[in-house]
């Protein structure tokens, strides 16, 4: 059949204009149109402000949406048995201060994207401590049921927060380096005046109130550490002793108390001394970095009341640093051991803070250690926390700085 003219001709109009109109959509959605937004992730509360003093809020803490906790996809064992062990994200963005709760089951912690205070059970269901926000928050030190804190701010202000009743006092900025006493109603200090002659280790009560300077730092502030034992006891250790005989790297460490006590120095066989207490305060954990040790941190154990300081002193063979344990009762603690550390890594411990860790239980009344865990994914654990019945371990991850957890039990 044969096309008339103009009719053949007005189907090659309609082609082309159809033709037309099929690039320019395809075109557009290419080009031009929008694209559809992903989930936006959530975070608790609100956006964090200026980093102003916070000032004390009422109300009561409100529930805020939990987070699922994930499982790495290496496989592993669900709870630690000695080899690769899977491991779970309870928050999706990064924390800070992380302290087992006073019901010796979860973990308070902050949040610096908002400036609030949460706590968290091992579901990953988070419920705010208050309303009220501390922004830029610096540095926190618990007390032992983490019901109160000790909050530094950038600009020097220092305030202590009672989560109990919502209140806060003010602290001296020239005031640095807190802890509470073991029962939460004073604390302990570095009053860092202009000085050196006005520098102080001071203790006062938890409001700040009834200052007592108890012993000059003059120039040697940085090397007296705070470290309040829970017999009430010691409250620091100092690194101002003459240099014994033995070795470059022998010292003694002196330990301090409240009055005019004369404890008995701690021989320690290497530097950069970091302590850790046991939890009824006749043992203390430590580890110092030597020759002994190929300048590794190395772990030691000794007996450290007043009557037996720096008994029965012994090497636990493992090399981590004192503050990456933690402890599960007076005689067990566990620690995040760096799996390839080199010789001299404890001389410049920030270029080696990244490495993945395994993790150890140290039996203290026996000076063993034993592989609990190897994390699934490689990681960094800082700030340990074990619950109470020792079941859950909390912790740090050093590289994405979330909060996550390893099962005991």
């Amino acid at each position: 059949m044969v096309l008339d003219p103009r009719v053949k001709q007005l189907l090659l109009i309609l082609l082309f204009a159809g033709s037309s109109i099929g690039i320019a959509v395809a075109l557009y959605f290419m080009f031009f149109a929008p694209s559809t937004p992903g989930a936006e992730q959530t975070v608790p509360g609100q956006t964090a402000g200026t980093g102003t003093l916070p000032t004390s809020g009422a109300g009561t803490p409100r529930p805020t949406t939990p987070t699922t906790p994930t499982t790495p996809t290496d496989l592993g064992d669900l709870v630690a048995d000695g080899g690769v062990t899977q491991t779970n994200q309870l928050t999706t963005g990064r924390v800070s201060n992380v302290a087992l709760s006073g019901d010796g089951q979860n973990a308070n912690f902050y949040n610096p994207n908002d400036g609030k205070f949460y706590t968290i059970d091992a579901e990953g269901n988070i419920v705010a401590l208050s309303n009220t926000k501390f922004p830029e928050a610096e540095s926190v030190e618990w007390n032992g049921d983490a019901d109160k804190a000790v909050i530094e701010f950038p600009d020097g202000s220092n305030i202590v927060y009672d989560f109990g009743s919502e209140t806060q006092v003010t602290l001296p900025k020239h005031w640095e380096d807190f802890e509470f006493s073991p029962t939460s109603d004073e604390i302990v200090a570095k009053s860092m005046g202009l000085d050196p002659n006005n520098r102080w280790l001071v203790v006062s009560n938890a409001d700040g109130s009834n200052v007592q300077s108890l012993h000059a730092l003059g120039e040697n502030a940085d090397k007296v550490t705070v470290a309040w034992s829970p017999n009430d006891q010691v409250i620091a250790f100092s690194d101002t002793a003459d240099q014994p005989a033995g070795g470059l790297d022998r010292q003694i460490i002196l330990p301090v108390g409240k009055g005019e006590e004369n404890y008995p120095g701690l021989t320690v066989e290497g530097l950069f001394f970091t302590p850790n207490w046991s939890p009824d305060g006749k043992k203390l954990l430590y580890s110092v970095v030597g020759d002994y040790s190929d300048n590794k941190p190395l772990l030691w154990i000794v007996d450290a009341t007043p009557a037996t300081m720096g008994e029965n002193r012994r090497s636990l063979g493992i090399n981590t640093w004192a503050d990456k344990c933690v402890f599960a009762s007076s005689s067990v603690a566990y620690c995040a051991v760096p799996q390839s550390l080199p010789a001299n890594g404890g001389m410049q411990r920030v270029l080696y803070e990244d490495l993945p860790d395994s993790l150890y239980k140290i039996d203290l009344s026996k000076g063993s250690s034993t592989l609990v865990a190897i994390p699934a994914d490689d990681t960094t654990m800082n700030n340990l926390s074990v619950t109470e019945d020792a079941s859950l371990l909390y912790y740090t991850n050093g590289a994405t700085g979330t909060l996550e957890s390893i099962r005991l039990k």
